[in-house]
């Protein structure tokens, strides 16, 4: 098959999920969950605790087997059938609530030893004179407003800044969908609104899937909106026709 027949048409969303189920001794974590996120669409989603959003995240990952249901990505990509590694190199991303960066390197080694590609560790470390790298480097680190802190210990980052960091590990792996767990969890309104407008920008060359609790974050955000209760979708829209549903008042909102 040649390149163009292996491009998604322009009609096939980028992540596909359907009838989605998945069982853990009996409970049902996720109930004929299906989803659709486009190519270049940010989402929100919400829902109360136990409601299946990182259920849904393990298995758009390769991290949980669905009992049945189809998972698809770029149109023909059966996600079911692969593992966690493959998954990432197809890319998707994933960014986990508690930030997981290397606390004794710099800002800029972190993001070196993340750059795409099939070189080691090592070998991406001894790469700084490539001017392709460096570019690329400038550029994550424009991305993610650490420049002026290249040179620091990642421990020495505040919590934000950390999650931004990580972010930008992320971002360096190029992924086509970026999947973001409670990224504001712990920030200042400040950080917040930076990590809204960050977001947004990573939008604009890629789909981005946040899940989150803070509905003044999502209201900054500003896209539609996925709402899980019990394994499944109880709601989509905009965050005002979502939190105007009164299921979704008495399930989540309204507690």
């Amino acid at each position: 098959m040649d390149a163009i027949s292996d491009m998604p048409r322009r009609s096939d969303p980028l992540l596909y999920l359907d009838g989605v189920l998945v069982s853990f001794d009996g409970f049902r974590a996720l109930n004929n969950l299906s989803l659709v996120v486009e190519p270049g669409e940010m989402r929100a989603v919400i829902g109360p605790n136990g409601a299946g959003k990182t259920t849904m995240m393990d298995v758009i990952t390769g991290k949980t087997r669905p009992d049945s249901g189809e998972v698809f990505f770029r149109g023909d990509i059966d996600l079911t059938r692969k593992d966690e590694a493959e998954i990432a190199q197809l890319g998707i991303g994933r960014k986990f609530q508690k930030p997981t960066v290397f606390e004794s390197h710099t800002v800029l080694d972190n993001l070196l030893l993340a750059l795409a590609g099939k070189r080691g560790p090592l070998s991406v470390l001894f790469a700084r004179s490539r001017a392709e790298e460096r570019a690329r480097l400038e550029e994550l680190l424009e991305t993610v407003k650490l420049a002026g802190h290249r040179h620091r210990l990642a421990s020495e980052l505040s919590h934000g800044q950390k999650q931004w960091l990580e972010i930008g590990m992320l971002l360096a792996q190029e992924p086509a969908l970026l999947l973001v767990d409670e990224p504001v969890a712990g920030m200042t309104d400040a950080e917040s609104e930076e990590t809204a407008h960050l977001l947004r920008e990573i939008n604009r060359t890629r789909s981005v899937v946040v899940v989150e609790h803070d509905m003044a974050f999502v209201r900054m955000l500003g896209v539609k909106v996925t709402v899980l209760h019990e394994g499944s979708v109880l709601a989509e829209g905009s965050l005002d026709s979502v939190s105007a549903n009164q299921r979704v008042v008495e399930v989540y909102l309204g507690r």
